[in-house]
């Protein structure tokens, strides 16, 4: 699904994590926000994407950040 799927926190003080990826051969970049709310960059998933993406983002951070 994801290729090359990275993240790093936004600053030590703040919660919040700066992700990007790639996904059908576009690169995306976003914010994942303490709360699950992503922000995101230059590119924007398409509608019929984006329900897909975002639970597939929520999986990993649960799986990197919350374990």
């Amino acid at each position: 699904m994801f290729t090359h799927f990275q993240y790093k926190p936004l600053f030590t003080s703040l919660p919040g994590w700066r992700i990007s990826f790639f996904f059908q051969k576009i690169y995306y970049t976003a914010t994942y926000h303490k709360d699950g709310q992503i922000e995101w960059g230059d590119t924007t998933p398409d509608a019929r994407h984006e329900k897909e993406i975002t639970a597939h983002i929520h999986e990993l951070m649960l799986y990197h950040i919350y374990e």
